[in-house]
C-alpha cells in the first residue's frame, strides 16, 4: 500500500495524526489504576430469541456481547467483531474473562454470510470464533487494512480489506465502507499500529447501519455524516472509558458517545463495548448509569439511545 496522510509506509496513524497509547502509556496506567471489582460471573438475565421474521424494509441488530452484534439487512445477515470465546488474550489462555455468556450461543445462529472486523485487537478479532465461522459456513471476512495477511497466514481463505473511505460493493445487496476511527492495534509488543483500525458503515436499500468500532472522541465522526449522510442505526461503544488520562486517546466514555449520536444524527443509537470483559477501571454498571445522565444533560429521548440486554434485538421499522 503507498503511504497515505495516515500512512507513512510502515506504521498507521489516526485522523488527527496521532498515534494511539504508547508502552509509556500503558506502563504509568498499570501502576496508578485504581479499578473497580466487577462480578466473576453474571448469569443471563433472561433468555431472548431471534425475531422468526423480520418486516419488510426492517433492520435488525442483537447484542451478543462486547461488540459483537448479529445484524439482518435486506436478506443478509451478518456479525460484527465476533467474540464467543472466555478469554480474551493470546491463544485464548490469558487476558481478561468473559464475565456474561454470549447472549446467542453460537449454535443458535442462522446462516452468517459476513463477518466486519474493524481492527486486531483481541476482543475484536478472535481466531478461535472465526475458525468456528469458517467450518461452520465459511463467510466472507471483510477487515481494514493490513490484517488480510494476517487472516490468510492463520489458513482463511475468503478475505478482503478497506483502506478509510473505501467501499466493497454488492456484498450481496449491501456496500460496506470502511471508517476512520481514532483508535490503535496489536497483537503484541511488536506490531503497534502495524494494521489500520476503523469502522464500517453498511449501506443496503433504504437502510444504513454504522458500526463505530473501538475510538476516541474526534472529528471524524462529524466528517462521517458529512460524507455518507444520517444514519438509521449506530452502533456505539459505552464502555472502557477510565480512566480518562489512558483511554480518551482510544475510547469515548458515555458522554462523548451521546455527543456522536448527535454527530452522525442517529435515527436509533444502540451501546456497545461493555459489561462483558474487564477492560479497564470503571465498575460493571457504571457505563448504562453514565449515559442515562449523558442523555438527559443534552435533552437526548432516552429511547433513541438504548443499552440492550444480552441477547436482545433492536429492531428499526421501515419509515
Amino acid at each position: 500500500m503507498r503511504p497515505r496522510a495516515h500512512y507513512d509506509g510502515r506504521k498507521y496513524r489516526n485522523p488527527n495524526g496521532s498515534a494511539g497509547n504508547g508502552l509509556w502509556h500503558l506502563l504509568r496506567w498499570a501502576t496508578s489504576s485504581k479499578r473497580q471489582r466487577w462480578p466473576r460471573r453474571i448469569d443471563a438475565e433472561r433468555r431472548h430469541r431471534l425475531p422468526a421474521a423480520l418486516p419488510a424494509g426492517a433492520i435488525a441488530a442483537t447484542f451478543i456481547g462486547q461488540s459483537t452484534f448479529l445484524l439482518q439487512i435486506d436478506g443478509v445477515t451478518l456479525l460484527t467483531d465476533p467474540v464467543f470465546a472466555d478469554r480474551v488474550g493470546p491463544f485464548n489462555l490469558g487476558g481478561p474473562r468473559r464475565v456474561r455468556p454470549p447472549g446467542i450461543a453460537f449454535e443458535e445462529l442462522p446462516r452468517i454470510d459476513l463477518v466486519l472486523l474493524s481492527h486486531n485487537h483481541y476482543d475484536h478479532l478472535d481466531l478461535a470464533t472465526l475458525r468456528r465461522l469458517r467450518r461452520a459456513w465459511d463467510p466472507l471476512l471483510l477487515t481494514s487494512h493490513g490484517n488480510e495477511a494476517f487472516l490468510r497466514r492463520n489458513g482463511f481463505a475468503k478475505v478482503a480489506e478497506l483502506d478509510w473511505w473505501e467501499t466493497r460493493a454488492n456484498v450481496g445487496p449491501l456496500q460496506i465502507m470502511l471508517t476512520p476511527a481514532q483508535h490503535f492495534s496489536s497483537r503484541n509488543l511488536w506490531d503497534r499500529d502495524a494494521t489500520l483500525w476503523g469502522g464500517f458503515m453498511v449501506q443496503g436499500a433504504r437502510k444504513r447501519i454504522y458500526f463505530a468500532g473501538d475510538s476516541g472522541y474526534g472529528g471524524h465522526f462529524r466528517e462521517i455524516r458529512e460524507r455518507t449522510g444520517p444514519v438509521d442505526l449506530a452502533l456505539s461503544p459505552i464502555g472502557a472509558y477510565e480512566p480518562r488520562c489512558f483511554m480518551s486517546r482510544a475510547h469515548v466514555n458515555p458522554a462523548e458517545a451521546v455527543q456522536i449520536h448527535l454527530d452522525i444524527q442517529s435515527r436509533q443509537s444502540v451501546g456497545m463495548h461493555f459489561g462483558t470483559f474487564q477492560l479497564t477501571d470503571e465498575g460493571i454498571d457504571d457505563p448504562p448509569r453514565a449515559l442515562c445522565e449523558a442523555l438527559q444533560e443534552r435533552d437526548v429521548p432516552a429511547e433513541r439511545f438504548v443499552v440492550p440486554e444480552f441477547g436482545q434485538t433492536i429492531l428499526v421499522p421501515p419509515v
